[in-house]
């Protein structure tokens, strides 16, 4: 997928905060051996990755996971806490990569809604369009961005218009009376982004940019056909699901719905009266979102809560359990479906689903996505990732992969410089519009 957009070069404008925009000069790609990190702010772990630029992939030097305390949902309830995991998840990471960071990539798995298309138009006088000309427009789509009480975290431009003719990579030369802009403008909640840069500062670190989890996901799994032909990735996480989709090489649509694999371990709990522990246990042992006719036979010791031995443990046939996930899942998948079709992205994103996360490893979720989507689907992992342990190369591990990708190519700001990164389609304008810089 293309590394380098327009937006990279022409944004005078970020996430919102007071700070008026001006022209700045982007930094490059980041060369070979620069130092990268990520940290993944899950529901249920956060996950640090440091890495070495290594050509045109990052090379792993260090990886620390910890149990995400302090954090529901996506959403931060106990700043102490998090703060407390993010500390440990990246001490881990410094310790085995033998070196110390200072800044890093974020994840935002919550707090963003459904993105928005806007539109902006200049007046051009039927002339032909010029560098300056894409620069004015563009900045009249920055100018559009701010929303309220939300913060914007991505802004791609995904296709510009001269007159009546839509779709236009590149329109500089051509001529008309007046010139458009589609951008793709993706926000999240101002008290999220804010908590999770307190969370992250108080770790002695500072926040170079937020990326959503889907985004950064699909980074991390898709191949260049994918992204250009059309497809969803929907990435199945322990507090929320969330979903991206790519369709002509850009992040096209993202929303997120408050539902992932704890509520399935919560409902096994509930549903057979055993510890959360045992329920985490027998859902990754015996889990399935299908139901096959072997699953009346096949019994499963229930322990009960309250009971120390194992003596008093329940025995129940496996059908109780899928019968127990299965509603669910099928639920988070409609959900989806739904969210999709309210933002009229699931026509134009194909036929093509990338299911990720930890949660999209049960058994049958993969089938019971097909049925429910009416799609393809496979299962995505991380790709182009150099030194990455087996333990550390399946779904749950996708979105920080995603954002070693995103900070190794993408020019990285920090929050309050009031800009953030994007990409898309335009990474083949020439570099003639470096001179704006």
């Amino acid at each position: 997928m293309s590394r380098g957009t327009i937006a990279a070069k022409l944004r005078p404008g970020g996430p919102g905060n007071s700070a008026s925009p001006r022209p700045r000069q982007p930094a490059p790609v980041k060369p070979r051996g620069s130092l990268i990190a990520g940290v993944d702010v899950g529901s249920t772990k956060i996950c640090c990755f440091i890495a070495r630029v290594d050509g045109a992939e990052p090379r792993i030097l260090g990886i620390g996971h910890q149990v995400a305390r302090g954090i529901k949902s996506g959403a931060i309830l106990n700043l102490d806490e998090v703060s407390d995991s993010i500390r440990a998840a990246v001490h881990a990471a410094e310790e085995m990569a033998d070196e110390t960071i200072e800044s890093v990539v974020v994840s935002l798995s919550a707090g963003f809604g459904p993105s928005r298309m806007i539109k902006a138009e200049i007046g051009i006088g039927g002339r032909e369009i010029s560098d300056g000309d894409m620069r004015h427009v563009l900045e009249r789509g920055y100018a559009m961005r701010d929303s309220g009480d939300r913060a914007v975290i991505h802004s791609f431009p995904v296709g510009f218009s001269i007159d009546d003719s839509r779709g236009i990579r590149d329109p500089r030369g051509m001529i008309g009376t007046r010139l458009g802009v589609n951008m793709h403008v993706v926000t999240a909640t101002a008290s999220a982004v804010r908590n999770h840069s307190a969370a992250i500062t108080r770790s002695m670190l500072e926040p170079d940019a937020f990326v959503v989890s889907p985004y950064a996901a699909g980074l991390s799994c898709l191949v260049e056909d994918e992204t250009n032909l059309g497809v969803t990735v929907i990435d199945m996480g322990g507090g929320t699901t969330t979903i991206g989709v790519f369709v002509g090489g850009n992040l096209v649509f993202t929303d997120c719905v408050p539902v992932g694999g704890v509520h399935v371990t919560n409902d096994i709990a509930r549903g057979l009266s055993t510890p959360l522990a045992h329920a985490e246990r027998m859902k990754a042992l015996f889990g399935s979102a299908i139901s096959t006719t072997l699953d009346e036979r096949e019994m499963i010791a229930v322990p009960q809560i309250g009971e120390e031995e194992d003596g008093h443990a329940n025995h129940v046939p496996k059908s109780m359990l899928v019968r127990i996930i299965a509603p669910r899942i099928e639920e988070t998948l409609e959900m989806v479906r739904n969210r999709l079709e309210a933002g009229g992205s699931d026509k134009i994103a194909g036929r093509r689903v990338v299911l990720t996360g930890g949660a999209c490893q049960l058994h049958g979720v993969k089938e019971l996505a097909g049925l429910i989507l009416d799609k393809q689907v496979r299962i995505g992992r991380p790709l182009r990732v150099k030194g990455l342990a087996e333990s550390t190369h399946g779904p749950a591990f996708s979105t920080a992969a995603g954002l070693l990708h995103f900070a190794m190519s993408e020019r990285t700001e920090r929050p309050r410089a009031r800009r953030l990164p994007a990409r898309g389609i335009f990474g083949r304008v020439s570099n003639m519009i470096r001179e704006y810089f």
